[in-house]
């Protein structure tokens, strides 16, 4: 009914810029907050940044200054930018996205299957 659909991720060294898209698509009446989130071997899941319906973000403190979200609210679509990387950014990144929909259930939230971001040193 909803997917979410990552690309975008990939090795680079430290210092170098990767952009991650995520793109929803199926039964849609309206998205309201999209985000990304990460999870590095042997640590929980954390919020990386989100951005709202009405374009308000937020980011982790880890990232401020260095990574920037953005959204196509028309394509449904939201991006990542990673410049400045570093080793301690490899993770896996998942999109996440508050989905309004016509068909059960309508009010919930979905996660992409996640793509791989390593950064070596």
């Amino acid at each position: 009914q909803v997917q979410l659909v990552e690309s975008g991720g990939g090795l680079v060294q430290a210092g170098e810029s990767l952009r991650l898209s995520c793109a929803a698509s199926g039964s849609i009446v309206s998205i309201n907050t999209m985000g990304w989130y990460r999870q590095a071997p042997g640590k929980q899941r954390e919020l990386v940044a989100a951005v709202t319906s009405g374009s308000s973000t937020n980011y982790a403190d880890s990232v401020k200054g260095r990574f920037s979200i953005s959204r196509d609210v028309a394509k449904n679509t939201v991006f990542l930018q990673m410049n400045s990387l570093k080793p301690e950014d490899t993770a896996v990144y998942y999109c996440n996205a508050h989905i309004i929909s016509p068909v059960p259930p309508p009010n919930r939230f979905y996660w992409g299957q996640g793509t791989q971001v390593t950064v070596s040193s």
